[in-house]
């Protein structure tokens, strides 16, 4: 080739590789980006019950990892399905107070002989049936008299119980059948109509249904209100917040989801929601302001249950999160002992205080507290150590820094329950009285109307408290429409 030639084919190949060049670094930029966004979907498929706050509910979605517990579970040799060795069981008993019914052959004998005349040689066999009635919606009509005393005055005969003023209405029963089947187990409305005319043979309007939900409401407002303040005198209050689908599908301006937030304060005998969203406004009209001071409130580190204007409110931080959080860690550091360490630590802690709770002890004793918290705080030692490179920029990398940091920081709002009794160690109170409305949500999607859905969480209080006490939820709505209100007892108020 001429030199000429050999000039213009260099400048080609210049030209050429300087394209790839480019074309190179943004392939390399697409391939960061679909790397992070690949790490991202990893991170997001691998939560479930056990390492972050999701329900138990969402465990083995498609592309989903089960938690561990339920992988072994699946292996050969892990535990069996059904009751295990050692449990109680339970069966069908044979019953002396059964009613009797005697049975005797019918027809005639191959002979011709009617056996209505046959001799009785006694009982050969012996059969017990446990069936309930066959259920059909009966008409009553109630007259109602009036008498004139000796004395010249009137007296009418009072109306049923549960009777309202009309002349044709449905019973305090099946209005409490109902209600059970709306807010205790959210079937749709619709549903209900259907399983009430399928058992009964009643066929109540939708629009009857609908109007019981906020009769029952405005009737349980009061006992609402004593278990609220009731909650406000406990000296621990677990506390929770879960996204709801409620209200109009557009979101609201500046909003990016149409949703709202249920909160619940609850103890082991009482329950109080509360529909809004997760701002100050919504907590500072929740039951945190009316709290003693001094008070225990055990939740999530969300930062708006730290703010002064909750008032003197203590904490404990908890300790079911910080579980979840660092079974992320070990996943995150695969090759560290420090995330194992500190939930051994806390788990350990966890374990001797229910024992002292159980011998009737009211703090963990300051030797079996000092052996766990040296442990926990060996580990956060480490982890921070570990993780100071503010390079890490995978999923969940950030998380397990503020935890650590947290853990360091905070350390007596993660350990105040060893120092009283009293306080529980973890929020799963009030996660499992919040569980129920994400099976609400599953089953019935949005539920458009704010006013009732704040109105079937009221009602679903006052059932799920009267549940705490050993109350059959049932009886207490039929009781609610005979106008015998249901309260919780005095000897059950916080002392």
């Amino acid at each position: 080739m001429s030199r000429d030639e050999l000039v213009v084919l260099a400048r080609e190949q210049a030209a050429r590789i300087a394209q790839q060049d480019t074309q190179i670094r943004t392939l390399a930029t697409q391939l960061d980006d679909v790397s992070e966004k690949l790490a991202k979907l990893e991170h997001l498929i691998s939560r479930n019950s056990s390492n972050s706050s999701f329900p138990s509910s969402k465990d083995g979605s498609p592309g989903g990892t089960l938690p561990p517990r339920k992988q072994r579970r699946a292996q050969p040799g892990g535990r069996k399905k059904g009751k295990q060795s050692g449990e109680a069981g339970t069966a069908l008993s044979w019953s002396d107070t059964a009613d009797r019914v005697d049975r005797f052959p019918e027809g005639p004998c191959p002979c011709g002989a009617d056996l209505a005349d046959a001799e009785d040689l006694g009982i050969v066999d012996r059969y017990q049936q446990h069936e309930i009635p066959l259920v059909t919606v009966s008409v009553t009509q109630y007259d109602q008299h009036a008498v004139a005393c000796t004395c010249g005055k009137m007296h009418t005969a009072a109306r049923p119980d549960g009777a309202g003023a009309g002349r044709i209405e449905y019973g305090p029963q099946l209005r409490a059948f109902v209600l059970y089947l709306i807010v205790v187990h959210y079937v749709p409305v619709h549903r209900v109509r259907e399983i009430l005319t399928a058992l009964t043979g009643a066929e109540p309007s939708i629009g009857f249904i609908h109007s019981l939900i906020h009769r029952a409401a405005r009737q349980l407002h009061a006992v609402d209100q004593l278990i609220r303040t009731l909650i406000t005198l406990a000296v621990a209050v677990c506390c929770d917040e879960t996204p709801l689908k409620t209200g109009p599908a557009t979101p609201a301006e500046g909003k990016k989801e149409a949703k709202g937030y249920l909160h619940v304060a609850c103890t082991e005998l009482y329950t109080h929601y509360l529909l809004g969203d997760r701002s100050l406004d919504t907590f500072k009209q929740f039951v945190y302001l009316k709290m003693n001071p001094g008070a225990v409130i055990v939740h999530d580190r969300y930062t708006a249950y730290d703010s002064d204007q909750l008032g003197a409110l203590t904490h404990q931080l908890c300790l079911q999160h910080t579980l979840r959080d660092l079974a992320t860690a070990i996943e995150l550091y695969p090759d560290q002992a420090w995330p194992a360490q500190a939930a051994d630590s806390l788990r350990e802690l966890i374990h001797r205080a229910n024992q002292a709770r159980q011998r009737g002890e009211t703090h963990l004793a300051p030797a079996l507290a000092k052996i766990g918290t040296q442990g926990l705080r060996g580990a956060v030692t480490l982890g921070l150590r570990h993780t100071e490179d503010l390079e890490d920029t995978r999923p969940g990398a950030r998380k397990m820094r503020l935890l650590l940091e947290a853990l360091r920081e905070r350390e007596a709002d993660f350990l105040r329950f060893t120092t009283d009794l009293r306080i529980p160690p973890t929020s799963n109170q009030a996660e499992r009285d919040l569980r129920p409305a994400k099976i609400q949500e599953k089953i019935s999607g949005r539920l458009t109307d704010v006013t009732r859905t704040q109105e079937r969480y009221t009602i679903r209080g006052v059932l799920s408290t009267a549940t705490k006490h050993g109350q059959n939820a049932i009886s207490v709505l039929r009781d609610m429409f005979c106008g015998r209100l249901w309260t919780p007892p005095a000897a059950s108020a916080p002392g």
